[in-house]
């Protein structure tokens, strides 16, 4: 059996570009069932509309893309979402088992009855990320971290085959970083989901991830993170020298303030002895 038809996501020569702008191209990947990828690069790279090529929410320019041996598509229960965290209001109407409930009929039309078995899936899903005791919350109440548990369980909810991750971890203490970290590795270990996951810090989850795919300039590299995470693999991605290095056990990227925000920085003049943190850094403080 080939790795396409073992895979839970498979592409073949992908690209997406935007006129003359190329966000990525010619990418061949097979994600294997509970494989860990993280989606690292530059604000703009193209990491998101990835994400969003696998919702069927982009069409690609070239090559193929398919999500269990099937064409993207809106709606897919084969695949579960966790959209970038944004705060929501207090006054939002909805409880956190509301929420988790759109994702098994969010894109019906009107209210309508939920079955017992939708009733029971909803409830497993608040369970697995340790949510069942606010399932009645005011969703606009609940802490940023809730919040972030809810909405896993809510991708959860069709039992999919690949759970995609945008930015999960973003504006969580340590505490709910690893608590998050822990929800998404325990699911693809117990269920084989295959995990896409974006990020601008991979320090939290290396231990968990099993490959990189880092997009730059319109290019990406795929392998493990030793392979990736390299100062020669991401200068050649970004064209201008890049160290990575190790500081008290986290990986830092830096480069020449050129490099600071990809291939569309703004050019002032370099100093030349001078080291700055790269914005999208593996591993930088913001």
């Amino acid at each position: 059996m080939s790795a396409s038809a073992q895979s839970v996501l498979s592409a073949r020569g992908a690209g997406v570009s935007f006129g003359d702008r190329v966000l990525w191209s010619g990418l061949d990947l097979d994600l294997a069932p509970g494989e860990f990828l993280a989606v690292l690069g530059p604000n703009g790279a193209g990491k998101s509309t990835l994400l969003k090529a696998v919702l069927g929410q982009q069409r690609l320019t070239a090559g193929e893309l398919s999500v269990a041996g099937r064409p993207p598509g809106r709606g897919s229960r084969s695949v579960g979402y966790v959209p970038q965290q944004k705060s929501m209001d207090a006054a939002t109407p909805l409880r956190a088992r509301d929420l988790v409930a759109l994702g098994l009929d969010g894109h019906r039309w009107g209210l309508g009855r939920r079955k017992a078995e939708d009733r029971r899936r909803i409830a497993e899903a608040l369970d697995a990320v340790g949510a069942t005791s606010y399932a009645d919350a005011p969703i606009g109440l609940l802490s940023g971290g809730e919040q972030q548990r809810v909405r896993i369980a809510q991708a959860l909810a069709t039992d999919p085959e690949v759970l995609l991750c945008d930015e999960p971890l973003l504006s969580l203490d340590l505490g709910h970083q690893r608590a998050v970290s822990a929800i998404i590795d325990r699911r693809r270990r117990e269920h084989g989901t295959g995990v896409v996951f974006v990020t601008h810090e991979i320090n939290p989850v290396l231990d968990l991830v099993d490959r990189v795919l880092y997009i730059a300039g319109g290019q990406h590299r795929l392998g493990a993170p030793a392979e990736v995470l390299t100062s020669e693999t991401l200068s050649d991605l970004y064209g201008t020298p890049v160290d990575v290095v190790t500081v008290r056990g986290r990986l830092v990227v830096v480069g020449t303030p050129d490099s600071a925000a990809g291939p569309c920085a703004h050019h002032d003049p370099p100093e030349p002895e001078r080291r700055t943190p790269v914005r999208s850094a593996v591993g930088a403080d913001r």
